[in-house]
Protein backbone atom coordinates (compact mmCIF):
# COMPACT_ATOMS: atom_id res chain seq x y z
CA UNK A 1 0.00 0.00 0.00
CA UNK A 2 2.62 2.56 1.04
CA UNK A 3 4.86 1.74 -1.90
CA UNK A 4 1.90 2.49 -4.16
CA UNK A 5 1.24 5.77 -2.38
CA UNK A 6 4.79 7.05 -2.77
CA UNK A 7 5.32 5.82 -6.32
CA UNK A 8 2.04 7.52 -7.21
CA UNK A 9 3.28 10.80 -5.75
CA UNK A 10 6.58 10.65 -7.60
CA UNK A 11 4.90 9.82 -10.92
CA UNK A 12 2.62 12.85 -10.57
CA UNK A 13 -0.76 11.13 -10.45
CA UNK A 14 -2.77 12.43 -7.53
CA UNK A 15 -6.01 10.44 -7.50
CA UNK A 16 -6.70 8.69 -4.20
CA UNK A 17 -9.27 6.18 -3.12
CA UNK A 18 -10.98 5.81 -6.47
CA UNK A 19 -10.67 2.07 -6.97
CA UNK A 20 -12.89 1.00 -9.81
CA UNK A 21 -15.13 3.60 -11.45
CA UNK A 22 -16.50 6.41 -9.29
CA UNK A 23 -19.11 8.78 -10.65
CA UNK A 24 -18.40 12.49 -10.31
CA UNK A 25 -20.99 12.97 -7.61
CA UNK A 26 -19.38 10.14 -5.64
CA UNK A 27 -15.93 11.75 -5.51
CA UNK A 28 -14.77 14.41 -3.04
CA UNK A 29 -12.33 16.92 -4.51
CA UNK A 30 -9.47 18.51 -2.62
CA UNK A 31 -5.96 19.86 -3.16
CA UNK A 32 -2.97 21.00 -1.17
CA UNK A 33 -0.33 19.80 1.25
CA UNK A 34 1.85 16.77 0.53
CA UNK A 35 2.68 16.48 4.26
CA UNK A 36 -0.55 14.51 5.05
CA UNK A 37 -0.79 12.68 1.70
CA UNK A 38 0.21 9.22 3.02
CA UNK A 39 -2.45 9.20 5.73
CA UNK A 40 -5.11 10.81 3.53
CA UNK A 41 -4.48 8.03 1.02
CA UNK A 42 -5.03 5.29 3.59
CA UNK A 43 -8.13 7.04 4.93
CA UNK A 44 -9.48 7.45 1.40
CA UNK A 45 -9.09 3.77 0.54
CA UNK A 46 -10.76 2.66 3.76
CA UNK A 47 -13.53 5.23 3.47
CA UNK A 48 -14.39 4.17 -0.06
CA UNK A 49 -14.65 0.57 1.14
CA UNK A 50 -17.12 1.75 3.80
CA UNK A 51 -19.12 4.31 1.84
CA UNK A 52 -18.50 3.97 -1.88
CA UNK A 53 -17.35 7.61 -1.93
CA UNK A 54 -13.89 8.30 -3.39
CA UNK A 55 -11.41 11.11 -2.83
CA UNK A 56 -9.63 12.95 -5.64
CA UNK A 57 -6.84 14.80 -3.82
CA UNK A 58 -4.17 16.75 -5.71
CA UNK A 59 -1.01 16.78 -3.58
CA UNK A 60 0.39 20.01 -5.04
CA UNK A 61 1.68 21.77 -1.92
CA UNK A 62 0.02 24.04 0.60
CA UNK A 63 0.38 27.14 -1.54
CA UNK A 64 -1.45 25.48 -4.41
CA UNK A 65 -4.13 24.17 -2.06
CA UNK A 66 -4.84 27.66 -0.73
CA UNK A 67 -5.01 29.05 -4.27
CA UNK A 68 -7.46 26.36 -5.39
CA UNK A 69 -9.83 26.69 -2.43
CA UNK A 70 -9.83 30.49 -2.73
CA UNK A 71 -10.66 30.05 -6.43
CA UNK A 72 -13.42 27.54 -5.52
CA UNK A 73 -12.09 24.89 -7.92
CA UNK A 74 -12.13 22.21 -5.18
CA UNK A 75 -14.41 21.42 -2.26
CA UNK A 76 -11.58 21.68 0.27
CA UNK A 77 -8.02 22.84 0.45
CA UNK A 78 -5.26 21.51 2.70
CA UNK A 79 -2.34 23.45 4.12
CA UNK A 80 0.36 22.89 6.72
CA UNK A 81 0.77 26.66 6.96
CA UNK A 82 -2.36 27.86 8.76
CA UNK A 83 -4.07 30.99 7.56
CA UNK A 84 -4.51 33.81 10.05
CA UNK A 85 -7.97 34.75 11.28
CA UNK A 86 -7.76 37.91 9.15
CA UNK A 87 -6.85 35.92 6.02
CA UNK A 88 -9.68 33.47 6.65
CA UNK A 89 -12.23 36.25 7.09
CA UNK A 90 -11.01 38.08 4.00
CA UNK A 91 -11.60 34.98 1.87
CA UNK A 92 -14.74 33.69 3.57
CA UNK A 93 -12.95 30.57 4.78
CA UNK A 94 -12.68 28.48 7.92
CA UNK A 95 -9.95 26.01 8.86
CA UNK A 96 -9.38 23.18 11.27
CA UNK A 97 -6.51 20.80 12.12
CA UNK A 98 -6.92 17.29 10.74
CA UNK A 99 -3.76 15.54 11.88
CA UNK A 100 -0.36 16.41 13.37
CA UNK A 101 3.12 15.18 12.56
CA UNK A 102 6.81 15.91 12.45
CA UNK A 103 9.05 17.47 9.83
CA UNK A 104 12.48 15.84 10.02
CA UNK A 105 15.94 16.67 8.73
CA UNK A 106 17.26 13.71 6.73
CA UNK A 107 20.74 13.28 5.29
CA UNK A 108 22.81 11.08 3.00
CA UNK A 109 26.54 11.08 3.66
CA UNK A 110 28.59 8.14 2.43
CA UNK A 111 30.63 6.74 5.30
CA UNK A 112 27.98 7.27 7.96
CA UNK A 113 25.05 5.48 6.32
CA UNK A 114 22.52 4.07 8.72
CA UNK A 115 23.71 6.27 11.54
CA UNK A 116 22.46 9.51 12.95
CA UNK A 117 23.91 12.95 13.43
CA UNK A 118 23.12 15.54 16.05
CA UNK A 119 22.48 19.15 15.11
CA UNK A 120 21.05 22.15 16.87
CA UNK A 121 18.83 24.80 15.33
CA UNK A 122 21.48 27.49 14.78
CA UNK A 123 23.82 25.02 13.05
CA UNK A 124 21.02 23.77 10.81
CA UNK A 125 20.20 27.40 9.99
CA UNK A 126 23.82 28.10 9.03
CA UNK A 127 23.79 25.08 6.71
CA UNK A 128 20.73 26.43 4.91
CA UNK A 129 22.22 29.92 4.78
CA UNK A 130 25.22 28.46 2.93
CA UNK A 131 27.61 29.39 5.75
CA UNK A 132 28.49 25.81 6.73
CA UNK A 133 29.49 24.00 3.54
CA UNK A 134 31.27 20.78 4.55
CA UNK A 135 30.24 17.91 6.79
CA UNK A 136 33.47 18.03 8.81
CA UNK A 137 32.89 21.68 9.78
CA UNK A 138 33.89 22.43 13.37
CA UNK A 139 30.32 23.29 14.36
CA UNK A 140 29.06 19.86 13.26
CA UNK A 141 32.10 18.08 14.69
CA UNK A 142 31.59 19.67 18.11
CA UNK A 143 28.03 18.29 18.21
CA UNK A 144 29.21 14.84 17.04
CA UNK A 145 32.49 14.10 18.83
CA UNK A 146 32.23 10.34 18.29
CA UNK A 147 31.50 10.49 14.55
CA UNK A 148 34.27 10.39 11.94
CA UNK A 149 32.92 13.09 9.64
CA UNK A 150 34.12 13.08 6.02
CA UNK A 151 35.26 16.15 4.12
CA UNK A 152 32.16 16.03 1.93
CA UNK A 153 30.42 19.08 0.52
CA UNK A 154 26.96 19.71 1.98
CA UNK A 155 24.08 19.98 -0.49
CA UNK A 156 21.02 21.48 1.19
CA UNK A 157 17.81 20.29 -0.48
CA UNK A 158 14.72 22.47 -0.23
CA UNK A 159 11.14 22.53 -1.50
CA UNK A 160 10.99 24.21 -4.89
CA UNK A 161 7.32 25.20 -4.67
CA UNK A 162 5.23 26.98 -2.06
CA UNK A 163 4.55 24.53 0.73
CA UNK A 164 3.53 24.21 4.34
CA UNK A 165 6.61 22.08 4.98
CA UNK A 166 8.66 25.09 3.86
CA UNK A 167 6.67 27.23 6.27
CA UNK A 168 7.19 24.93 9.26
CA UNK A 169 10.90 24.52 8.58
CA UNK A 170 11.61 28.21 8.01
CA UNK A 171 9.38 29.22 10.92
CA UNK A 172 11.47 26.99 13.20
CA UNK A 173 14.81 28.24 11.86
CA UNK A 174 13.64 31.83 12.26
CA UNK A 175 12.75 31.10 15.89
CA UNK A 176 16.18 29.72 16.73
CA UNK A 177 18.40 31.91 14.52
CA UNK A 178 18.11 35.68 14.37
CA UNK A 179 20.49 35.68 11.43
CA UNK A 180 18.26 33.28 9.47
CA UNK A 181 15.17 35.32 10.35
CA UNK A 182 16.82 38.49 9.05
CA UNK A 183 18.30 37.05 5.84
CA UNK A 184 16.03 34.24 4.65
CA UNK A 185 12.95 34.59 6.84
CA UNK A 186 9.88 32.39 7.03
CA UNK A 187 7.15 31.55 4.57
CA UNK A 188 5.64 28.99 2.23
CA UNK A 189 8.18 30.22 -0.36
CA UNK A 190 11.53 31.84 0.40
CA UNK A 191 14.67 32.69 -1.58
CA UNK A 192 17.16 30.04 -0.50
CA UNK A 193 20.79 31.22 -0.70
CA UNK A 194 22.22 27.70 -1.17
CA UNK A 195 21.29 24.22 -2.27
CA UNK A 196 19.00 22.57 -4.82
CA UNK A 197 15.23 22.47 -5.05
CA UNK A 198 12.91 19.50 -5.47
CA UNK A 199 9.16 19.26 -5.84
CA UNK A 200 6.96 18.00 -3.00
CA UNK A 201 8.01 15.89 0.00
CA UNK A 202 8.50 12.87 -2.26
CA UNK A 203 10.83 14.78 -4.56
CA UNK A 204 12.93 16.09 -1.68
CA UNK A 205 13.22 12.60 -0.19
CA UNK A 206 14.30 11.19 -3.56
CA UNK A 207 16.86 13.97 -4.06
CA UNK A 208 18.38 13.29 -0.64
CA UNK A 209 18.55 9.55 -1.27
CA UNK A 210 20.40 10.06 -4.56
CA UNK A 211 22.84 12.82 -3.56
CA UNK A 212 25.95 12.16 -1.48
CA UNK A 213 26.33 14.99 1.02
CA UNK A 214 22.67 15.99 0.92
CA UNK A 215 20.53 17.18 3.78
CA UNK A 216 16.85 18.05 3.46
CA UNK A 217 13.59 18.41 5.34
CA UNK A 218 10.57 16.17 4.79
CA UNK A 219 7.54 14.86 6.60
CA UNK A 220 8.56 11.82 8.64
CA UNK A 221 6.67 9.19 6.59
CA UNK A 222 8.60 10.12 3.44
CA UNK A 223 11.95 9.75 5.22
CA UNK A 224 10.89 6.38 6.62
CA UNK A 225 9.68 5.13 3.23
CA UNK A 226 13.05 6.02 1.67
CA UNK A 227 15.10 4.59 4.59
CA UNK A 228 16.84 7.92 5.06
CA UNK A 229 19.21 8.63 7.93
CA UNK A 230 17.73 11.17 10.32
CA UNK A 231 19.20 14.08 12.24
CA UNK A 232 18.61 14.21 15.99
CA UNK A 233 17.90 17.78 17.07
CA UNK A 234 18.49 19.73 20.23
CA UNK A 235 15.12 21.05 21.41
CA UNK A 236 14.10 24.15 23.35
CA UNK A 237 14.82 22.38 26.65
CA UNK A 238 18.39 21.72 25.53
CA UNK A 239 17.87 17.97 25.11
CA UNK A 240 18.83 16.03 22.00
CA UNK A 241 15.72 14.20 20.78
CA UNK A 242 15.06 11.60 18.13
CA UNK A 243 12.22 12.14 15.64
CA UNK A 244 9.53 9.56 16.41
CA UNK A 245 5.93 9.27 17.52
CA UNK A 246 6.82 9.92 21.18
CA UNK A 247 8.63 13.19 20.48
CA UNK A 248 5.93 14.34 18.03
CA UNK A 249 3.24 13.64 20.64
CA UNK A 250 5.25 15.45 23.32
CA UNK A 251 5.29 18.59 21.18
CA UNK A 252 1.64 18.22 20.17
CA UNK A 253 0.56 17.92 23.80
CA UNK A 254 1.20 21.66 24.25
CA UNK A 255 -1.36 22.64 21.61
CA UNK A 256 -4.14 24.86 22.98
CA UNK A 257 -6.65 24.88 20.14
CA UNK A 258 -9.44 26.50 22.13
CA UNK A 259 -7.43 29.70 22.57
CA UNK A 260 -6.22 29.85 18.96
CA UNK A 261 -8.10 32.48 16.87
CA UNK A 262 -9.28 30.82 13.67
CA UNK A 263 -7.47 27.71 14.94
CA UNK A 264 -4.19 29.33 13.88
CA UNK A 265 -1.50 27.45 15.80
CA UNK A 266 2.11 26.64 14.90
CA UNK A 267 3.76 23.92 17.00
CA UNK A 268 7.45 24.48 16.22
CA UNK A 269 10.01 24.85 19.03
CA UNK A 270 7.53 23.78 21.72
CA UNK A 271 8.66 23.50 25.36
CA UNK A 272 9.07 20.11 26.99
CA UNK A 273 11.99 17.78 27.68
CA UNK A 274 10.97 15.33 24.96
CA UNK A 275 9.40 17.62 22.34
CA UNK A 276 10.45 17.35 18.71
CA UNK A 277 11.13 20.93 17.63
CA UNK A 278 9.66 20.84 14.09
CA UNK A 279 6.14 19.58 14.68
CA UNK A 280 3.03 20.92 13.02
CA UNK A 281 -0.60 20.32 12.17
CA UNK A 282 -2.10 19.91 8.72
CA UNK A 283 -5.22 21.99 8.20
CA UNK A 284 -8.36 21.68 6.10
CA UNK A 285 -9.80 24.82 4.50
CA UNK A 286 -13.41 25.22 3.35
CA UNK A 287 -15.67 28.11 2.44
CA UNK A 288 -18.27 29.14 5.00
CA UNK A 289 -20.81 29.72 2.26
CA UNK A 290 -20.78 27.00 -0.40
CA UNK A 291 -22.57 26.70 -3.72
CA UNK A 292 -22.71 22.89 -3.68
CA UNK A 293 -24.13 21.85 -0.32
CA UNK A 294 -24.08 18.16 -1.20
CA UNK A 295 -20.37 18.22 -2.09
CA UNK A 296 -19.55 20.07 1.14
CA UNK A 297 -21.61 17.62 3.17
CA UNK A 298 -19.82 14.66 1.56
CA UNK A 299 -16.45 16.19 2.46
CA UNK A 300 -17.48 16.79 6.07
CA UNK A 301 -18.78 13.24 6.37
CA UNK A 302 -15.37 12.00 5.24
CA UNK A 303 -13.54 14.16 7.79
CA UNK A 304 -15.96 13.07 10.51
CA UNK A 305 -15.29 9.44 9.59
CA UNK A 306 -11.51 10.06 9.65
CA UNK A 307 -11.66 11.60 13.14
CA UNK A 308 -13.66 8.59 14.37
CA UNK A 309 -12.01 5.74 12.50
CA UNK A 310 -8.63 6.95 11.25
CA UNK A 311 -6.48 7.17 14.38
CA UNK A 312 -4.85 3.75 14.08
CA UNK A 313 -3.99 4.36 10.43
CA UNK A 314 -2.52 7.76 11.33
CA UNK A 315 -0.39 6.33 14.13
CA UNK A 316 0.86 3.48 11.92
CA UNK A 317 2.43 6.19 9.74
CA UNK A 318 3.72 8.14 12.78
CA UNK A 319 1.19 10.94 12.58
CA UNK A 320 -0.40 12.24 15.77
CA UNK A 321 -4.22 12.03 15.69
CA UNK A 322 -6.24 14.97 16.93
CA UNK A 323 -7.54 14.48 20.49
CA UNK A 324 -11.26 13.69 20.74
CA UNK A 325 -12.05 16.99 22.47
CA UNK A 326 -10.48 18.87 19.56
CA UNK A 327 -12.37 16.74 17.04
CA UNK A 328 -15.62 17.58 18.84
CA UNK A 329 -14.76 21.29 18.81
CA UNK A 330 -14.11 21.06 15.07
CA UNK A 331 -17.39 19.26 14.42
CA UNK A 332 -19.24 22.02 16.25
CA UNK A 333 -17.54 24.63 14.09
CA UNK A 334 -18.87 22.97 10.93
CA UNK A 335 -22.27 24.42 11.79
CA UNK A 336 -20.94 27.70 10.34
CA UNK A 337 -20.86 26.21 6.83
CA UNK A 338 -24.06 27.01 4.94
CA UNK A 339 -25.46 26.25 1.50
CA UNK A 340 -27.10 28.58 -1.04
CA UNK A 341 -30.36 28.52 0.95
CA UNK A 342 -28.59 29.64 4.14
CA UNK A 343 -29.14 26.35 5.92
CA UNK A 344 -26.30 24.59 7.71
CA UNK A 345 -24.66 21.90 5.59
CA UNK A 346 -23.60 19.77 8.54
CA UNK A 347 -26.34 18.17 10.61
CA UNK A 348 -24.76 15.73 13.10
Amino acid sequence: MLKHVFSTLISGSMVLGVAGVAHAQDTITGAGATFPYPVYSQWADAYQDDSGIGLNYQAIGSGGGIQQIVAKTVTFGASDAPMTKEELDENGLMQWPMVMGGVVAAFHVEGIEGGSLTLDGPTLAEIYQGEITNWDDDAIATLNPDVDLPDTQITPVYRAEGSGTNFLFTHYLSQVSESFANTVGEGKSVAWPAGVGAKANAGVASQIANTNGAIGYVEYAYAAQNDLSLVHLENQAGNVVEPNMDSFMAAASNADWEEAPGMYLVLTNQPGDDSWPITGASFILMHKQVQDADAARQALEFFDWAYTNGNDMAQSLDYVPMPENVAEMVRESWGEITGPNGNAVWNP
